[in-house]
């Protein structure tokens, strides 16, 4: 039984918080405890957080991502209206969220748990901080159109040195982002794999590869400029020549409130490109 719901809503797109008051307020008579917030809005998020059993989140697929990692650490379940673009990742629509959302508070829902990396970056042996990320960690260049070179291990072997404008480290959920647009492949959401993906690779492996569950990456960058760190495409940090790069799966799960049948990744991802089955 879900008691206290927050609800995120976006804002630059003034109908998602026409659609939250309306969500808001519907709870209310449900007799639900409701919190409403900006998805940017970090810190009030985080003041209620641990109050809740659900975030309920309007927007696209970024606003997705960022309220997955707030969430996660808390164990609190994620449901999202589409509101933005593509919606890879949301479970309802504007014109049905009420009688699902209904559903979901009454506890006919089922979970989807989504693997997260973490990573850490490190220069001179000093942590610059860790991150949590659903969709990708990604290395690239910076400012400048100047190559990066990667020198990559996995699992405390070296792999390979790629020379490229940036490096992929996707889960399964991230393989229909950023990944699959620089070549990678799609693989389904439940898989806890990684997914290692250069961008623009010159001279170097141009083939993207899957790597084995549990499997731990770690890239130092070689530069004679600077490169930028990112998760799920956000946080920028400057790297610099020599920094060190940690990536892993996370202890931190994605937990996702479903109603659709348990086969809909499939038929959501072949809607997103727009591709028709074969009869």
């Amino acid at each position: 039984m879900i008691n206290s719901v927050g609800v995120l809503s976006h804002p630059k797109i003034v109908s998602t918080g026409e659609v939250a008051a309306q969500i808001d307020a519907t709870l209310r008579e449900w007799g639900v405890t409701s919190h409403r917030a900006s998805t940017w809005d970090t810190d009030s998020i985080a003041s209620i957080i641990g109050k809740l059993d659900l975030l309920v989140v309007l927007g696209g697929d970024g606003s997705t991502l960022r309220a997955a990692r707030l969430a996660a650490p808390h164990n609190v379940l994620v449901v999202s209206i589409n509101m933005g673009r593509l919606g890879f990742l949301a479970e309802l629509q504007p014109d049905d969220w009420r009688p699902n959302l209904r559903r979901i508070i009454d506890g006919d829902f089922w979970v989807e748990e989504r693997m997260m990396l973490s990573a850490e970056a490190f220069r001179d042996g000093q942590s610059l901080g860790s991150r949590l990320a659903l969709n990708d960690v990604v290395i690239s260049r910076g400012t400048l159109a100047r190559m990066v070179r990667v020198r990559t291990m996995v699992d405390g072997s070296l792999f390979t040195t790629y020379a490229c404008d940036g490096l992929i480290v996707a889960t399964a959920t991230g393989s229909t982002a950023y990944a699959l647009a620089a070549g990678g492949p799609i693989l389904p959401p439940a898989l806890k794999n990684i997914v290692l993906v250069p961008i623009a690779p010159h001279l170097s492996l141009d083939k993207p590869i899957v790597l084995s569950q549990g499997s731990v990456v770690e890239m130092t960058v070689s530069t004679d400029h600077q490169a930028i760190l990112t998760n799920d495409g956000q946080n920028e940090l400057t790297l610099k020549n020599s920094d060190r790069v940690l990536v892993q799966a996370s202890d931190c799960v994605a937990r996702f409130a479903r109603v659709q049948p348990r086969h809909y990744f499939y038929q959501t991802m072949m809607s997103r490109l727009k591709t028709e089955p074969c009869e």
